[in-house]
């Protein structure tokens, strides 16, 4: 076999520019899907005219000062602030296409938030010339005025609640620089107290003052709950998360397993469907197997040859990764042993391919039709389909290897969990694949 493998790179050796385009294009290819899906969108442009002076950007809530500049920052973090001189220029940058977006934020905002009266109102101004941009753009700023709308209710509760056990229990209440003394429910009942216990019995006022006795009693026990729905009315949803399926691996980490994914899937296909069909195309399969060679030990040059090309293309392909996001090297022998069992459930179906097509052009295309519908297939997540879909869309993802693969890798490359079953999974494809490349060598010959 040792003869068969030297042949074999000979083959390779004969077309360099044919080696390094099936080398650099799946790479290429690999890695913009990756980090296609994991990076994130540039803030987009959007021009801004605040017309709150820095005196009218200051509200006061009981005798606490809140500056709404504050708050714009974190409104605006997550878009790229393009400032403007009034409200017209806004537009102008909108309809010319400088910007994205335009936010205009009224000089009468803090006046109305202080009254208590009017809402706060900002006017958002869209370029709709890109649709996809535009949603984006209107998420992004919905997202952030619900965080700023979420940040001043929880002040403002926060204020309420002051001012009601200043209404409780009595005290001081600051308010533009003076201070009022608040008599305060509890003192209230303590003068009520102290009158009723100064008056004769009998006295025609005694039922009087025990009306506002018990009115004062009711709204003591009443405002007793005050702190628990104002607790609940600064924030009324509160987050608990647990994830019952799947790792926790992040975007990045995951686009990295996918990129990886991508590029064996390509590179091992390719390779093993031409290499094979390569030996009917020359003529050469009949004299290899009237003696030279067993069917079933061409099969397994084959394959070991892809397999070892491609696992070897990857590694090098994580080691460039490497210098741009983190990776974990100390789980090193997990990803060869993961790009191995990949590599060699890929290399299977590439040798049923050629043993099927039996024609180099056929094999190629037919392998490079395949691998991007199976790599979209296996990210399509669970929800995005009808249920009945998706059933199907993981029955045929589970016969291919790439989901298999990407399971392995995602498991061996961020700690994910589930290596032994991707392992398993994948060897029992190579079994399959393996024994379909061996049946479409019996008509190989003809």
């Amino acid at each position: 076999m040792r003869w068969l493998l030297l042949k074999d790179l000979r083959i390779l050796r004969r077309s360099p520019v044919m080696v390094a385009l099936l080398v650099i294009y799946p790479i290429v290819i690999a890695v913009l899907i990756g980090f296609a899906l994991s990076r994130a969108p540039d803030k987009p442009k959007v021009a801004l005219y605040n017309g709150l002076s820095v005196s009218a950007s200051t509200i006061e809530l009981g005798g606490r000062r809140l500056n709404l500049a504050d708050e714009e920052g974190s409104l605006f973090k997550d878009i790229q602030v393009v400032k403007a001189r009034d409200r017209q220029d806004v537009i102008r940058k909108v309809k010319n296409g400088d910007v994205l977006a335009g936010i205009v934020i009224p000089k009468d905002i803090a006046a109305n938030l202080q009254s208590t009266l009017k809402s706060g109102r900002l006017q958002v101004f869209y370029n709709t010339e890109d649709p996809a941009k535009q949603a984006f753009v209107e998420n992004t700023i919905d997202a952030q005025v619900k965080a700023a709308n979420a940040s001043l209710t929880r002040a403002i509760a926060a204020e309420a609640l002051k001012l009601l056990n200043l209404i409780g229990k009595g005290g001081v209440y600051h308010f533009l620089g003076q201070d009022f003394n608040v008599l305060g429910l509890q003192r209230s009942q303590q003068v009520l107290d102290a009158t009723r216990a100064a008056l004769p019995p009998g006295s025609a006022q005694l039922k009087d003052l025990d009306q506002v006795r018990d009115f004062v009693s009711l709204a003591r026990d009443n405002l007793s709950f005050s702190d628990d729905v104002l607790n609940v009315v600064g924030e009324p949803i509160k987050v608990s998360a647990t994830s019952l399926k799947g790792g926790r691996t992040s975007l990045d980490d995951f686009a990295v397993a996918l990129a990886a994914s991508v590029s064996l899937m390509f590179i091992t296909l390719l390779l093993a469907a031409g290499m094979l069909a390569i030996e009917r195309e020359e003529n050469a399969f009949s004299r290899l197997v009237r003696g030279l060679v067993s069917r079933t030990e061409l099969l397994v040059e084959k394959a070991g040859l892809a397999a070892v090309c491609s696992t070897a293309v990857c590694l090098l392909m994580l080691a460039g990764l490497g210098l741009f996001v983190h990776l974990q090297w100390s789980r090193f022998g997990l990803w060869v042993v993961a790009m191995v069992g990949g590599a060699l459930a890929f290399a299977a179906l590439g040798l049923a391919i050629g043993a099927l097509t039996r024609e180099v052009r056929a094999a190629s295309l037919l392998a490079f039709m395949l691998s991007l519908p199976l790599a979209f297939l296996a990210l399509v997540p669970s929800g995005a389909v009808a249920p009945a879909l998706y059933d199907v869309i993981r029955a045929v993802s589970a016969v291919f290897p790439f989901k298999p693969t990407l399971d392995a890798l995602d498991a061996a490359l961020n700690d994910s969990g589930g290596l032994g079953t991707a392992l398993l999974h994948l060897a029992a494809l190579v079994v399959g694949f393996g024994a379909l490349s061996r049946f479409g060598l019996r008509r190989f010959a003809t």
